[in-house]
């Protein structure tokens, strides 16, 4: 541990030499990937060479492509450190995050309403606040295949399944692309671009970790290729090994407690007490009794139901101070394991005609950690399956309380409520996922003659396929549970009759031995598809030809997952879940014209119009047409102003369309609890009572979390959106000319996006608060209540219920010096500004808009602004840069406003590659977050909102690089 601390201490002292370069960027932040104008970077591709960009199928001079790209090539990624691209993506200013190693959910929360499980292990990309459902993610230009967790049929791609040392670099398409891509490119486009050519040998090896010695990072990348004029062949072939050490929370001490910064239990650590907590009824006097155990008992507790907290009784009255603090055993940085191999072959098989073909194979071994597993059984415990009804008979040898607890079934009168004991004798919930990816592509391109016009066309089929294995080293079964605690004369054979009473440590081995079960789901899905393309030019205008693009796609997707079958069968305790699978096709046909109509004229340097359509017809959804239409005015050569409208559509996925039955645990205050002290208003208690709640306000939420149905909907219907974006980019020739600039470039856009019919499940607080607020009859009729005001479950299935709108402006300023003491300074800047982001829902009134600029909603930031500043230089020797990082604060509703402030983050990193040995090698030491700036605190992600911000430490690393 101490080797490890000095370690990142002197990488820490090495890249601080570059820290006074930050003021000459402003004080405003940066990120190393990739913030350059797409002027400026498509230019590096050659002037008048035709190619297809993203966004388009059409061939053309990429210095005219018109769509706002942002590209991050290998250098940038190289600059920030990170392990993972899904990481270095959710950096962009315009990202909203997504699932990343810093989330620990197996166990915690459930399985959400998407249909996709939890998506434990693995990295998604959401551009826009939209969602990864709403972003597509390519691979060269054609679809990869939907992720696989073990726990559902997720609708987006699990980026830590493309093998790190593939990608050359990524091209993010700011713009709307259903005719072009089909469903899915509401929000953007990520297209990762492969590595197709390669002269020899190219290989890294970095190390890494935190500041305290734990989280410690490998990254191991191994790439060769070879390209033979003679014989028209290119292979480039390699692999990648990563591998994540884990940080636990326990580990950190602002963080070993719900509530960050505590040192005791609060009202957020969980009812699930070690010692237990015992919710029934007084049958002589009739009165509630909240009770926990003074201390453990090896046996039966002392109870007396005449002096119940008495001196001679075991029990006493439950408090904050007996909840359990959860926190310690669950992950900040979860670890995993990558093992990655590719291989990108292309072969010229005539003067016109070419094959090509892609091999990807992954393995991705995870690990996720909860607490023990919390024992919560009657009629309020909201498991929605056997625990809820389990009676627990006076026979049972452990019941101090002398009568039968019943839960109400078969017409008898309820006498408890509640039970709930953490489950500490079989140790934390332990997940580990096993995921394996394959994806196969082959295909044929080639280009003819008509007239004195090229024409290019391409054929590509793909197959790809993914399982996914899960295991939990110890469920609890309901079936054995409930006999284990009825009757002794049933408890016969193997069953131990067991003892849920006696506090910590009670729980012999031979009563674990038969309740428990190990836990192991699996996933999968597949992919085939099936595209064509042809391009070329037709008649000319006076900006030049027509340029056109016509294909054809087909594709079949299918997935399932299959939970545990005791789980399958409702017999498990932890998250409920139920078998499903399904399938669909798709015919899509599309076209597009880019339409030059005046160049090199008087305040026309360049007018085109561009148009697009696509039709889809799904073997589930129907039929759709999608439409573009686009205009790009160059007045003078230097300047361009653009805009496109859009409309796109997201078809339902299949675990949104068959998923069955599930339960997400959310984290929610109900306002219906103890409404007579909470300082509720009069018409929240109102509404509570008409609800059943009861008038004495005798209700107290047990548990902060509270079981939230979810499910598939086989009746969805596609979501459709309307994008706009206007803005421009200047690239002033003068700056070069006078010759303090080599490159130089301001980027804006302003967008607007608006998802219309989008799936959706109502929020649990929004229907929480017009139930309570306003008796509205939709949302009441979704939250159930037991006799004791305790609700049983919210209804939180699919339907396409929601309007969501985007809005904001991004802007990007690209500068790169002449020479300077032998190398080049570059500054990067890159921002959002957040304008708008709200949800439309449905109510029995009409509807009610949610906006969310500004706030944090479980574990997603809205900040106003986020920002990205790079300072660097370079030589053929050496390398620096300073990356700052910029999130404005957001405000936590319903945490009495609590609010996370303004957050900047610094990252360094200097580069050394020596004359010897022909630059053949380059060592590189960095730090991230180099002031160990700590995150904000988030009230209601139980620490810090992980889609946001960075772990609260230094990262050090070293990395070196060969190439021969």
């Amino acid at each position: 541990m101490t080797g490890q601390r000095s370690t990142v201490s002197y990488l820490r002292l090495m890249a601080g030499t570059g820290v006074l370069a930050l003021a000459l960027a402003g004080g405003t932040a940066v990120e190393a990937q990739a913030q350059s104008s797409p002027e400026t970077d498509e230019a590096a591709s050659g002037e008048g060479e035709g190619i297809v960009v993203t966004g388009s199928r059409i061939r053309r001079n990429p210095l005219d492509q018109s769509a706002p790209v942002t590209g991050v090539d290998r250098a940038d990624i190289d600059r920030t450190g990170l392990s993972s691209i899904a990481d270095v993506l959710q950096r962009l200013p315009g990202s909203a995050g997504g699932l990343n190693s810093r989330f620990n959910r197996s166990g915690n929360n459930g399985n959400p309403p998407d249909g996709g499980g939890v998506g434990a292990g693995s990295a998604e990309i959401d551009l826009r606040y939209l969602s990864s459902r709403r972003t597509l993610v390519l691979v060269d230009g054609l679809r990869f295949i939907n992720g696989s967790a073990a726990s559902g049929i997720p609708g987006a791609v699990d980026l830590n399944a493309i093998p790190e040392a593939m990608i050359e670099r990524v091209e993010v398409l700011r713009d709307g692309a259903s005719t072009t891509y089909g469903s899915d490119a509401i929000a953007g486009v990520v297209n990762i671009i492969t590595k197709k050519r390669q002269d020899g040998f190219l290989a890294s090896a970095q190390l890494g970790a935190f500041d305290e010695g734990d989280g410690v990072t490998q990254n191991y990348q191994l790439s060769w290729g070879t390209e033979n004029d003679a014989t028209g062949t290119s292979i480039v072939v390699g692999g990648s090994y990563i591998k994540q050490g884990s940080v636990f929370a326990g580990d950190r001490a602002h963080y070993a407690f719900p509530t960050p910064g505590q040192t005791a239990c609060d009202s957020n650590c969980s009812s699930g007490s070690a010692n237990g907590r015992f919710i029934l009824t007084n049958p002589l006097t009739g009165e509630a009794l909240n009770l926990t155990l003074k201390a453990p008992v090896a046996g039966r507790p002392a109870f007396d139901f005449l002096n119940p907290t008495g001196a001679t009784s075991d029990f006493k009255e439950f408090t904050d101070a007996d909840r359990y603090n959860f926190r310690p055993a669950n992950y900040l940085v979860t670890p995993y394991e990558r093992y990655g191999a590719f291989l990108n072959f292309r072969q010229k098989l005539g003067e016109d005609v070419n094959f090509s073909a892609k091999f990807i194979l992954n393995r991705r071994t995870s690990n996720n950690q909860a607490a023990p597993i919390p024992l919560f059984v009657g009629p309020d415990a909201g498991n929605g399956n056997l625990l809820d009804t389990i009676s627990i008979d006076a026979t049972n040898p452990y019941n101090p309380f002398g009568v039968t607890l019943s839960a109400g079934a078969n017409g008898t009168p309820a006498n408890y409520t509640y039970i709930a004991r953490r489950f500490l004798e079989v140790g934390p919930r332990h997940f580990s996922q096993s995921v394996d990816t394959l994806y196969l592509s082959g295909g044929f391109d080639g280009e003819f003659k008509i007239g004195n016009g090229t024409w290019y066309w391409d054929t590509t089929a793909i197959y790809a396929e993914n399982h996914a294995k899960q295991s939990m080293n110890r469920n609890v079964h309901a079936g054995r549970l409930a006999q284990a605690l009825g009757p002794v004369a049933d408890c016969t054979g193997a069953c131990v009759p067991f003892n849920i009473f006696g506090g910590e440590g009670s729980i012999t081995q031979a009563m674990i031995d038969y309740v428990t079960f190990v836990q192991r789901d699996r996933s999968e899905q597949s992919m085939a598809d099936v595209t064509v393309n042809v391009s070329g030019n037709l008649f000319e205008l006076p900006g030049g030809p027509i340029g056109t693009a016509i294909g054809y796609e087909y594709r079949r997707n299918a997935g399932s997952f299959d939970p545990d079958p005791i789980v399958a069968a409702g017999l498990g305790s932890d998250i409920p879940a139920q078998p499903s699978q399904g399938s669909f096709d798709v015919h899509e046909v599309y076209g597009e014209l880019n339409l030059p109509i005046l160049r090199n004229v008087p305040f026309f340097s360049l007018l085109e119009g561009s148009f697009a359509a696509r039709y889809s017809s799904y073997s589930t959804s129907g039929d759709k047409t999608t439409l573009k239409g686009g205009l790009s005015w160059k007045p003078i050569e230097d300047l361009r102003l653009r805009g496109t409208w859009a409309q796109g559509f997201r078809a339902p996925s299949i675990g949104e369309l068959f998923g069955a039955p599930s339960r997400f645990d959310g984290g929610v205050q109900d306002p219906c609890s103890d409404f007579l002290n909470s300082g509720v208003s009069q018409t929240v208690i109102t509404n509570c009572i008409a609800q059943g709640v009861p008038a004495n306000g005798s209700y107290v939420q047990a548990n902060g979390q509270i079981g939230i149905l979810t499910g598939g909907n086989r009746d969805l219907q596609p979501e459709t959106s309307e994008s706009w974006v206007l803005g421009g980019v200047y690239s002033p020739s003068w700056a070069s000319n006078a010759g303090w600039a080599r490159s130089l470039s301001l980027e804006a856009d302003y967008y607007t996006i608006t998802v219309d019919n989008a799936i959706a499940s109502i929020d649990a607080a929004v229907l929480l608060a017009n139930c309570t607020g306003r008796a509205d009859a939709v949302s009441c009729a979704a939250i159930p209540r037991t006799a004791s005001g305790a609700i049983t479950q919210i209804n939180g299935v699919l339907q396409n219920i929601a309007s969501l709108k985007s809005e904001g402006i991004d802007i990007i300023l690209s500068y790169r010096s002449p020479d300077v003491l032998g190398g080049t300074f570059g500054l990067n800047w890159s921002s959002n500004f957040l304008l708008e982001y709200s949800t439309t829902l449905p109510t029995a009134e009409g509807s009610v808009t949610v906006s969310e600029k500004g706030l944090e909603r479980g574990s997603q930031a809205y900040p106003r602004y986020k920002g990205n500043v790079v300072l660097d230089w370079s030589s053929e020797t050496f390398q620096a840069a300073v990356t700052g990082r910029f999130i404005s604060k957001v405000t936590e509703p319903g945490y009495d406003d609590h609010v996370m402030g303004n957050t900047f983050y610094t990252d360094v990193q200097v580069g050394w590659t020596p004359g010897m040995w022909d630059r053949r090698f380059t060592l590189t030491l960095g730090v991230n977050n180099l002031f160990g700036k700590q995150a904000p605190d988030c009230l209601s992600c139980g620490g810090f909102d992980p889609t946001t911000y960075d772990m609260p430490d230094q990262f050090g690393y070293a990395r070196l690089s060969a190439r021969f």
